[in-house]
């Protein structure tokens, strides 16, 4: 499967979650992106790259890019980090287009809506419970998916 996730800036929780896949997700495509372009071409931002790397998870080689419609036709699943993503992605999507856009938080039992942006709390360690949590999650619905 190929499996898009997406935030805002493209440089903490989406390619955070994009490095966590590529490590619990092996044979699935994915890739990160985000709503705006304000960061394209640029690193991961460094707080999140050392949260990640402290727990093992390493985020060389991600450079932010700005999500665009040919997305909803080059993937099987694109995963928002928060509800404001999800309406842009959705306001990008291509006519008849089906591609299959929810949020991760949709992988992760209980009342989490979103995954909030550590750019802004600091909470990068929050960010990333989450994010892995959420990953086991899609890991667990892939297999069921699979049959």
């Amino acid at each position: 499967m190929r499996i898009l996730f997406v935030c805002l800036g493209n440089i903490c929780r989406s390619p955070a979650a994009e490095a966590v896949a590529r490590m619990r997700l092996p044979g699935h495509d994915c890739d990160s992106a985000g709503t705006s372009g304000w960061h394209e071409g640029e690193p991961p931002y460094p707080p999140m790259i050392r949260a990640a790397a402290a727990r093992g998870i390493p985020m060389t080689g991600l450079y932010a890019r700005k999500a665009i419609a040919d997305d909803f036709n080059r993937f099987d699943l694109i995963l928002a980090m928060d509800g404001r993503t999800l309406d842009a992605m959705e306001d990008l999507r291509p006519s008849g287009n089906r591609t299959d856009l929810r949020r991760l938080a949709d992988f992760i039992d209980g009342e989490v809506s979103d995954v909030p942006d550590p750019y802004y709390s600091r909470d990068f360690d929050g960010a990333l419970d989450l994010i892995e949590v959420g990953i086991a999650g899609l890991d667990r619905w892939l297999e069921r998916q699979a049959g």
